[in-house]
């Protein structure tokens, strides 16, 4: 089972896409996930300009890279929230302090992005959809029923037409279950997959970083959401709770080493990688393995060809041989 292993780049978008694709190839990984802002992809232009999807092909091409995924993070973040302001940075300047004109500009995007895939020859297209109720997590003031079914019900009605054309264009969109999205652990990524009806174009990328800290064990939700697997993150974090800081970051930047938890390079953290390889054999995932380089401890270039090197010696396959010597059937 030779998955693919490859690199994010969305940590990588001070630099030219090709020069991007030049240091990823120079690490070792056979393909990256293409993140659509600074230069890297314009999702419009892949969209609708057949020759600039070939100039990105060809930038691929050159380096021996293969585009396994599209990354949409923060224009999908700003599809389904309520006017949050933080927003103002993921959309065109024109548009700040106008949260119906960002949401509408980001539904159009996201629709760009199945056509844009489609014409790099991608399938899938990850991301977050955004929440209206991320903010009532804590019930305090009391949050109703009402309230939360109000805001799920709206997330199907923003990302429904979305879907639609993720459908004409055979695109799948694996959402990052992460937390400030409407999907942040197990039940309400269960609640999700209900609200639309288990819909064949909704699947999960699986991010074991954010669920870890959180006490969620990755293994239930491979076993669980096995179909619905469609693409992996390699990221970790350490939990570092010390009896002063909590799971709540405690306003404290990322990296600070007072935080309860930090991102860490695969195999730096607490996430048992092993068994997440075992548990990804035992529902036949073939996809991309891609590494997600957060560590604000360690040098960037030096953690990437090290990710690589930790991601391939992991990616192993399941054995072929049954236990009394015979091949399976």
């Amino acid at each position: 089972m030779a998955r693919p292993v490859t690199l994010f780049s969305g940590q990588w978008t001070d630099l030219p896409f090709e020069k991007f694709c030049e240091k990823a190839k120079s690490f070792g990984y056979e393909g990256v996930e293409i993140a659509c802002w600074g230069d890297h992809l314009n999702l419009k232009m892949a969209a609708t300009d057949p020759a600039y999807a070939e100039e990105r092909k060809n930038i691929l091409k050159n380096n021996g890279l293969k585009a396994l995924a599209i990354a949409a993070h923060s224009i999908g973040k700003c599809v389904g929230e309520n006017g949050n302001p933080r927003l103002n940075e993921f959309a065109p300047a024109n548009l700040a302090g106008k949260p119906e004109e960002i949401r509408k500009w980001a539904i159009q995007e996201m629709k760009y992005a199945a056509a844009a895939a489609k014409n790099l020859g991608v399938k899938i297209v990850t991301g977050f959809m955004g929440s209206p109720i991320w903010e009532y997590w804590y019930s305090y003031p009391q949050v109703t029923e009402q309230v939360i079914d109000e805001g799920y019900k709206k997330i199907v009605s923003l990302w429904s037409p979305i879907f639609d054309d993720f459908d004409k264009s055979g695109i799948k969109f694996a959402l990052e279950v992460h937390p400030t999205d409407i999907a942040f652990d197990y039940y309400s990524a269960e609640r999700l997959l209900k609200e639309f009806k288990s819909r064949k174009t909704l699947g999960f990328n699986l991010d074991p970083s954010h669920l870890i800290w959180q006490g969620v064990n990755p293994s239930f939700f491979i076993r669980d959401f096995s179909s619905k697997i469609v693409h992996v993150h390699i990221k970790d974090t350490a939990v570092t709770l010390d009896g002063k800081a909590g799971i709540l970051g405690s306003y404290l930047a990322f990296g600070d080493v007072r935080r309860g938890w930090n991102f860490r390079l695969p195999g730096h953290g607490d996430v048992d990688f092993e068994n997440l390889i075992r548990e990804l054999n035992a529902i036949n995932y073939k996809g991309p393995l891609s590494v997600e380089f957060k560590d604000t401890g360690m040098n960037r270039e030096i953690g990437a060809k090290e990710a690589y090197e930790f991601t391939k010696s992991i990616n192993f396959s399941p054995t072929d041989v049954a236990d009394d010597g015979k091949p399976e059937a």
